[in-house]
């Protein structure tokens, strides 16, 4: 039996977490922690921790981590350099497991839109991602892990190429741009398209979460893979042996 605790309980995906572990078998929860609570109690109770919470509360939980090593499973996006920075360094003396998309679709999708890019030299790249209006980070970072793996198919650095937005008279496409478009509205769970592009064909690759109980069942199955794991720092990726 695996005790996880559930770092940002009262967040969306937290509060799903909490339902499917009711669901799940050889799992169990070992406390439910949110801003204000007791971080000494959430990691003495947890044998691994879940944290789908903000920017700010995953830089806490990390920095308190380095303290009282705990295998951790990070799925918050919008992390920026720095928070990468202090993970990174974190995972030396933990495991830990960071991922933008919990989903075991999206990691094919990516593999898929890794491929299809080194061999499409010559298509246009276009990614357009979808998600609920409550969403607070944009492009999604999804959609900016997915950008960040075909760029480097094509030894591209993402940063020069990558553009937000079309407005006015802008001049032709560049050939190695690549276009990382949002979308809001609804209650849209998430949906990744990328696209390839030339001259008489294209090639779209898609996937479209219904639920997120698709990320929180993922997040649970990693997180009994993860117990297991020495140091380090895991992607979705060693997670499916891909």
């Amino acid at each position: 039996m695996t005790n996880i605790g559930i770092y940002g309980a009262n967040g969306r995906m937290g509060r799903m977490i909490e339902l499917c572990l009711g669901e799940e078998k050889e799992v169990k929860l070992a406390m439910l922690y949110d801003r204000g609570g007791n971080l000494d109690e959430l990691f003495e109770k947890s044998e691994v921790i879940i944290d789908f919470s903000s920017p700010l509360g995953t830089n806490e939980l990390i920095n308190y981590a380095r303290t009282s090593p705990k295998p951790l499973v990070i799925g918050t996006t919008g992390l920026d350099e720095k928070i990468m920075q202090t993970l990174h360094n974190a995972s030396e003396v933990m495991p830990i497991f960071y991922a933008t998309n919990m989903s075991l679709g999206v990691a094919v999708l990516n593999h898929l839109a890794t491929k299809a890019s080194a061999m499409l030299k010559e298509f246009d790249i276009e990614i357009l991602e979808m998600h609920h209006r409550h969403k607070k980070d944009s492009p999604s970072g999804t959609a900016m892990t997915l950008a960040t793996s075909v760029a480097k198919a094509r030894n591209l650095e993402l940063s020069k190429v990558r553009i937000s937005g079309r407005d006015g008279l802008i001049g032709e496409r560049s050939k190695e741009e690549i276009a990382v478009m949002s979308l809001r509205g609804g209650d849209i769970v998430g949906r990744h398209t990328i696209g390839f592009y030339e001259d008489g064909e294209f090639l779209e690759l898609n996937h479209t979460a219904t639920s997120r109980a698709t990320f929180a069942k993922g997040a649970i199955k990693i997180a009994k893979w993860l117990c297991k794991k020495e140091a380090g720092l895991y992607s979705i990726n060693d997670f499916l042996g891909i």
